[in-house]
C-alpha cells in the first residue's frame, strides 16, 4: 500500500492534503476522541460544552482555564508529516494543506498555503473591535486569568468554537483546491466532523488516498490503517530526503 501511495505521490502535479487531529498527535497534542484524548478527561463540564460560544461568553474564566491548559502547547514541533507536506509543496506538487486543527505546525514547518478550517491558537481578537493580539500577548496580558487588550476589551481565540459556523471565505477556498487535486491525501481524521469533512465530496479526481489508524468503514479505495507519522517519514526515506536534517 505504501508503494502505491508513493507512486501516486510521485507521478501527481496538484497534490492537496486534508488532515484532521491525527497529524498533530505525534508532536504530543492529543485528539479529541482517542482513548487518551480530551474526551476521555475529567472536568466539571465536557469539552464540548467548554469549548462552546454560549460557555465562552457566560462562564469565561471556566472557559480559559480550560484553553490554556489543554489547548496549548507551547513546545511542540512539527513531525515527519508536517515536514513532508512542507517538502512537497516547495518541489511545487503539493498546492494546499487543508486542516482542522488550531495548532500552526503546518506553517512552522514551512508549509506556505494553509486553509485552517476551525482557526488557530496563534490569533487572538477583540470581541468588539477586532484587533489582533499575539498568542504570547494573551499568555502574558490576563486578568483573573482572562486575556484583554491594553484598554482593557474581552480577548478571543480566532478558533471555531461548537456553534459556531466556519470562516465562509477559508471553507470555500477549501472546497475549490480539493475540487482542483488529481491527488486529494485525507489523513489523521475520522472523517465525523461537520461540515469539515464533507470537503472530500467536491474532490472531482480519480485518486483518493485516507492515511488513519483506525479504518474508516464506509471508504472502500486505497486506505492505509498506519501512523500518518511513520508513514511520511518513509516517503521522505523513499524521495532521497536524510530525515535527521529536516
Amino acid at each position: 500500500m505504501l508503494t502505491r501511495l508513493f507512486e501516486l505521490i510521485d507521478k501527481s502535479q496538484n497534490i492537496v492534503f486534508f488532515g484532521g487531529a491525527g497529524v498533530s498527535t505525534a508532536s504530543g497534542i492529543p485528539d479529541f476522541r482517542s482513548t487518551d484524548g480530551l474526551y476521555h478527561l475529567k472536568y466539571a463540564y465536557n469539552p464540548e460544552t467548554i469549548l462552546s460560544n454560549t460557555f465562552f461568553n457566560h462562564k469565561t474564566k471556566e472557559f480559559y482555564e480550560f484553553y490554556f491548559d489543554k489547548m496549548i502547547y507551547l513546545d511542540v514541533l512539527p513531525n515527519y508529516c508536517h515536514k513532508a507536506l512542507a517538502y512537497l509543496e516547495e518541489k511545487g506538487k503539493l498546492k494546499a494543506v487543508v486542516t482542522q486543527n488550531i495548532d500552526g505546525l503546518h506553517q512552522m514547518a514551512g508549509s506556505k498555503r494553509v486553509y485552517e478550517l476551525h482557526g488557530s491558537v496563534h490569533r487572538n481578537y477583540t470581541v468588539k473591535t477586532n484587533r489582533f493580539y499575539s498568542l504570547d500577548y494573551i499568555l502574558h496580558h490576563q486578568k483573573d486569568g482572562i486575556p484583554y487588550s491594553e484598554d482593557g476589551e474581552l480577548i478571543k481565540p480566532d478558533v471555531v468554537l461548537y456553534e459556531e459556523p466556519l470562516n465562509h471565505k477559508t471553507l470555500m477556498d477549501s472546497v475549490e483546491v480539493i475540487r482542483k487535486a488529481d491527488l486529494l491525501i485525507v489523513g489523521g481524521t475520522s472523517l465525523t466532523v461537520y461540515p469539515a469533512s464533507g470537503l472530500i465530496n467536491y474532490f472531482m479526481g480519480e485518486n483518493l488516498v485516507i492515511i488513519n489508524k483506525s479504518r474508516i468503514p464506509f471508504y472502500s479505495g486505497l486506505q492505509i490503517n498506519e501512523d500518518i507519522n511513520l508513514v511520511f517519514k518513509k516517503y521522505l526515506e523513499h524521495a532521497g530526503v536524510n530525515t535527521e536534517t529536516i
